[in-house]
């Protein structure tokens, strides 16, 4: 095909410019279009309208969408399995060893660990004297507990705010021998001691508990006066039923428990001989001993906590360290090199490298 261009005689100029037109058009689309496009070896005036020209142009697709920016992973929240056990004891002591002979341990969350001077005891501590020792405990309302050879108590509960009035606390003399003198505990709110089968009501005063290894034999409890003289009472109840067995409220008095017919328990009146009165009295004397030792080694001990925190912010699960703990098959290892401080969430903070020292310029010569 080719391309002629004939001018009629008649009309010419206008067939003329609607042909310039419809180049001029044509060119145009090419133009603003960009790519190149396929063109006809020739074109028809007659056989193609304008009007019904079609350029082929390669349409734009859809723009697609941005990604959405990622969302922060939201950390799951620690399952039982990973998250860490709750202390069975409390973080914060309730008393501090006051006198100490002989060796004694206690039991703390499952762990066995020795006593010295001054160590703090806390809430849920089990308590334990071996042969030819005695052990002092002071808490911090002043009661005081003097445990003699081969006894045992454990620290159920205790609730003090000094100057308050619901303070509580439950001791359970396990086995042995235990002299106590209640103080503002006993005063001010609910003080309990329990043996295998009865309970005791403490009102403010000194007392001694005797319990033997059975468990379910015959146990003592006896009342003596406070170091000034002051007698209070002792109410001793069925452990089990709560039923009310008697009170103890004169001096070097005191019941013996037992259970009687059917598994009921009973109290009868202790008679108490002198060589067995010479002997408590010496017991009495090392509990009131301690009670003075004991004020000053929980004020001491309390001061040092609040001059120098542990624990100072308090996050819930996290028992502060007693200074009596030591770590069973501690291999002493040399220290390596230190690591970077650790960031929070795990991450460790980088070190900056070292910039290298600015080369000296040498000095400048004077002029002459």
């Amino acid at each position: 095909m080719h391309l002629s261009w004939t001018t009629p005689r008649d009309g010419g100029s206008d067939a003329a410019r609607q042909w310039s037109s419809w180049m001029l058009v044509f060119l145009t689309s090419l133009v603003l279009a960009g790519p190149a496009y396929a063109v006809p070896d020739a074109i028809d005036d007659t056989s193609v309208p304008v009007a019904q020209l079609r350029l082929a142009q390669a349409q734009p697709s859809p723009a697609q969408p941005a990604p959405a920016p990622a969302r922060p992973a939201t950390p799951a929240a620690p399952s039982s399995a990973t998250s860490p056990a709750q202390p069975a004891a409390s973080s914060e002591p309730i008393g501090n060893v006051a006198t100490l002979t002989g060796t004694a341990s206690v039991v703390r969350n499952q762990n066995t660990l020795p006593l010295k001077l001054k160590d703090d005891i806390y809430l849920n501590d089990k308590l334990v004297t071996f042969t030819d020792s005695t052990l002092g405990i002071t808490f911090n309302d002043e009661t005081t507990f003097n445990l003699t050879a081969n006894a045992s108590i454990t620290v159920d509960n205790y609730v003090y705010e000094e100057g308050g009035q619901q303070n509580s606390a439950l001791f359970d003399v396990v086995k042995g021998t235990a002299a106590f003198v209640a103080s503002a505990v006993a005063k001010t709110g609910n003080m309990k001691i329990n043996t295998p089968t009865a309970t005791l009501g403490i009102r403010g005063t000194t007392g001694l508990v005797e319990v033997d290894g059975a468990g379910a034999g015959a146990h003592n409890i006896k009342l003596y006066p406070d170091p000034d003289g002051h007698v209070g009472t002792i109410d001793v109840s069925d452990r089990s039923g709560g039923a009310r067995l008697g009170t103890l409220t004169q001096g070097s008095s005191g019941f013996t428990v037992r259970p009687g017919a059917g598994g009921r328990i009973t109290a009868a009146t202790l008679v108490i001989s002198p060589r067995e009165a010479a002997r408590d009295q010496g017991i009495v004397r090392q509990v009131h001993a301690a009670q003075a030792v004991g004020r000053q080694v929980v004020s001491e001990q309390r001061a040092l906590r609040r001059a120098n925190p542990r624990n100072p912010q308090g996050q819930p699960g996290q028992q502060r360290q007693n200074n009596l703990q030591q770590r069973q098959n501690n291999l002493q290892q040399s220290p390596g090199p230190q690591q970077p401080a650790a960031q929070p969430g795990g991450a460790q903070r980088p070190v900056a490298p070292k910039k290298p020292a600015a080369p000296r310029r040498p000095p400048k010569e004077k002029r002459r």
